[in-house]
C-alpha cells in the first residue's frame, strides 16, 4: 500500500435550522401542488415520504413556515439564496472542523470547496477566506459537477495540496438541494424531492499526522455511458434532477465491483474493513450494496443512520458519516472506507486507517 501523506484531523458537519419530519411534508406539499400534480403522482410523494427509512431532512429557509417560498421563488431569488446558506453553512462546518482539529484559520494553507446545487463566481472558497480570515495567500480550489460523490474528489485535492508544505488543508463539501426543487409529474422530481435534503460538511487535512485517520489510498472510477441515468439537466435555466429507476441496480453493480477491485489492488477484501461509510443513495442502494458486497447490519448501521436524520445531502453526506465513525471511536487495527458516487456516472473509494504518519 502507497505511504500515508496526511490524515483526516477532524471532521466538522452543519444543517440550516428548519428541520421537517417525513410525516409533517406531505401535507404541505399536497396543499402547494394539488393543483399540479396528478393522483398518481401525489400517491408516488405519499408513499416514499412514509418509508421509514428516512425519518427527518433540512431545508435551507429560517424556519417551516418559510418553505412555501421555495415554490415561488424567482431564478435570482434562488441563487441569493443558495449563496446565503451555502456560505453560511460552510463556515459553520469549518468552525466546527478547525476547533475540533485544535488549528486556528492562520494555520491553513489551502481550502478546496465542493458544489453541485448552485455556481458562484468567485468561488465559495473565496467567501470562506473571507468569514474565516484564512490567510490572503492561501490556496483555494472549487470544484463543482461531481454530483453525490463530490466530498472524495475534494478530499484527493486537499491531500495533493499537503505535497505543498502550507500548513493544514481545509476541504468542504456543501449542497442546497433545495436550491434545485423542481415540482412536476415526473418521477425524478417526486422522488428527489421526497429524499434530498441540505448540509454541509468540513474535514481538516494534515500532513504526517500521527492522530486522527490517515488518508492513504484513493481511487476514482467514471462511467460516461451512464451520464443519463443520473446527473442534473437544464431546463428552462433551471437545474431538474435526473434519476434513473434502474439506478439501484447499476449503482449496486457497479459501485461493488469498483469497490472490490480497489480493495484487491491494495492486498485487501471487505472482511478486512472494519468501518463503512457508503453514501446513502436511497434505501433501495443500500441494501443492493449491502446485498452485493455481503454487508452485515452492523455494517450499514452508520450508512442508514445518518439517511434516516438527515437523508441524502449530496455530497457531504459521507462525511456526515466518517463524523459518527469518529465519535463512536476507531481502533489502531481497524480501517475504515469511504465509498461515494452520483453524477456522471462516477464512483470514489478512500482508504482510512487510525494514527498513521507519513
Amino acid at each position: 500500500m502507497a505511504a500515508t501523506r496526511g490524515a483526516i484531523a477532524a471532521v466538522g458537519t452543519a444543517v440550516p435550522p428548519c428541520c421537517v419530519t417525513q410525516q409533517t411534508l406531505f401535507p404541505l406539499l399536497r396543499m402547494h401542488f394539488r393543483e399540479k400534480l396528478q393522483e398518481r403522482s401525489l400517491a408516488v410523494l405519499e408513499q416514499v415520504l412514509a418509508h421509514p427509512s428516512i425519518r427527518s431532512r433540512y431545508f435551507s429557509v429560517d424556519s417551516v413556515s418559510h418553505l412555501a417560498e421555495i415554490k415561488t421563488e424567482t431564478a435570482d431569488e434562488r441563487i441569493d439564496r443558495f449563496t446565503r446558506w451555502a456560505v453560511l453553512l460552510s463556515e459553520q462546518s469549518a468552525r466546527q472542523a478547525l476547533a475540533r482539529a485544535g488549528f486556528e484559520p492562520r494555520d491553513v494553507g489551502a481550502v478546496v470547496v465542493n458544489t453541485c446545487t448552485g455556481y458562484l463566481c468567485p468561488g465559495i472558497s473565496t467567501y470562506l477566506i473571507e468569514r474565516l480570515g484564512l490567510p490572503q495567500d492561501v490556496r483555494a480550489y472549487d470544484l463543482v459537477g461531481a454530483g453525490c460523490g463530490g466530498a472524495l474528489p475534494g478530499l484527493q485535492v486537499g491531500h495533493a495540496a499537503l505535497a505543498e508544505g502550507q500548513g493544514a488543508v481545509l476541504c468542504v463539501a456543501v449542497e442546497v438541494c433545495s436550491a434545485t426543487f423542481q415540482m412536476a409529474d415526473d418521477m425524478s422530481l417526486l422522488i428527489s424531492n421526497a429524499i434530498f435534503g441540505d448540509g454541509a460538511a468540513a474535514a481538516v487535512l494534515t500532513p504526517g499526522a500521527t492522530r486522527g485517520l490517515g488518508l492513504g489510498a484513493t481511487a476514482s472510477r467514471f462511467l460516461p455511458a451512464l451520464r443519463d441515468e443520473v446527473r442534473f439537466v437544464y431546463k428552462g435555466g433551471a437545474l431538474h434532477n435526473r434519476i434513473s429507476q434502474r439506478l439501484p441496480e447499476i449503482a449496486g453493480l457497479e459501485v461493488s465491483t469498483f469497490v472490490r477491485g480497489f480493495l484487491a489492488q491494495h492486498g485487501l477484501d471487505v472482511g478486512d474493513i472494519a468501518h463503512w461509510a457508503i453514501h446513502p443513495g436511497g434505501d433501495k442502494i443500500l441494501n443492493t450494496l449491502q446485498q452485493r458486497l455481503g454487508l452485515s447490519d452492523e455494517a450499514m448501521a452508520v450508512s442508514r443512520g445518518v439517511l434516516l436524520n438527515y437523508g441524502n445531502m449530496s455530497s457531504p453526506t459521507v462525511l456526515f458519516e466518517l463524523e459518527q465513525i469518529i465519535r463512536d471511536g476507531v481502533r489502531a487495527d481497524e480501517r475504515c472506507l469511504l465509498v461515494a458516487f452520483g453524477a456522471g456516472m462516477s464512483m470514489y473509494a478512500a482508504l482510512l486507517e487510525p494514527g498513521a504518519s507519513a
